[in-house]
């Protein structure tokens, strides 16, 4: 790997890697996938989360350029703004989640 490459763009990679620093985060960008969801939608998705918490994450992924929203009547529509969002979060799921019936590899603490 050439880092010298990744010299112009790598402020922009850590801002990536401190917006998905928060688990709820995180999980809110897994729920969100290639689809547009509801705050009530991402909320049972992730285990019932309270609205309060669901709504300051959500404002953080927006106010970092991740998601943006849409309202339609009183909902609250996400999605996923940045493709490069999509391509760590794919990457994410084949290192922690493995395929039903795969051990995932021991990582040390």
């Amino acid at each position: 790997m050439n880092v010298a490459e990744m010299i112009p763009a790598a402020e922009q990679a850590a801002h990536l890697m401190r917006s998905l620093s928060h688990p709820q985060r995180l999980l809110a960008l897994c729920a969100l996938g290639m689809e547009e969801k509801t705050v009530a939608e991402l909320r049972c998705d992730l285990g019932g989360v309270e609205q309060v918490p669901m709504s300051q994450q959500l404002m953080r992924l927006r106010a970092d350029g991740l998601v943006e929203s849409r309202r339609v009547g009183t909902s609250v529509y996400y999605r996923i703004t940045r493709p490069e969002v999509l391509l760590v979060i794919e990457a994410l799921r084949e290192a922690y989640c493995p395929p039903e019936g795969v051990k995932p590899v021991a990582r040390p603490q």
